[in-house]
C-alpha cells in the first residue's frame, strides 16, 4: 500500500476563497473551480457578471491539469508548437491556461481552474489560491 494526500474539505475552502480574493481584489468576474487528483469537482463558484460559458471552461482547465498533473497552458504551448494532433488527447478537454495543479509533497492532489479573463490573469488567480495552502 501507498499513502496518498487529498484535499480536505478545509483545503478545498481555502483554495476557492483565497482565489475568488485574489479576482476580487483586481476586479475580475471569474469562474472557479477546485477539482480533486481525479477530475471530480469538489468546489466551484462563478462571480457575479462572470459569462455563463467560463462556467465551462473554468471546470474544463482544472480537469485537465488535475489529469495531466501539470497547467494547461502546457496544452496550449503544445499545439502554438504545431502538435495539432494533441487535440484528440483523450481526457485532455480544454487546452488553454487557466488551469493550475495543486501538488503537495511531489503528489498531484487536484487542480484550480478559473476563466473569466485574460488567461494568464486566470492562472494568476489560480495560482493565488494554491498559495495560500501551502501557508496553512
Amino acid at each position: 500500500m501507498i499513502d496518498k494526500q487529498a484535499l480536505s474539505e478545509s483545503d478545498v475552502a481555502t483554495l476557492l476563497d483565497s482565489a475568488r480574493r485574489e479576482a476580487a481584489q483586481q476586479g475580475w468576474p471569474v469562474s472557479i473551480a477546485v477539482v480533486d487528483d481525479g477530475g471530480h469537482l469538489l468546489a466551484f463558484t462563478r462571480m457575479q457578471a462572470a459569462s455563463p460559458a467560463s462556467a465551462h471552461i473554468a471546470q474544463s482547465k482544472a480537469r485537465t491539469a488535475a489529469l495531466g498533473q501539470r497547467e494547461s497552458k502546457f496544452y496550449e504551448d503544445m499545439l502554438h508548437a504545431g502538435r495539432h494532433a494533441f487535440l484528440t488527447a483523450p481526457g485532455i478537454e480544454c487546452i488553454l491556461e487557466g488551469g493550475v495543479p495543486v501538488v503537495v509533497g511531489g503528489q498531484c492532489v487536484g487542480a484550480v481552474g478559473v476563466s473569466g479573463v485574460k488567461s494568464h490573469e486566470d492562472s494568476q488567480i489560480a495560482k493565488a489560491g494554491i498559495a495560500a495552502l501551502a501557508t496553512v
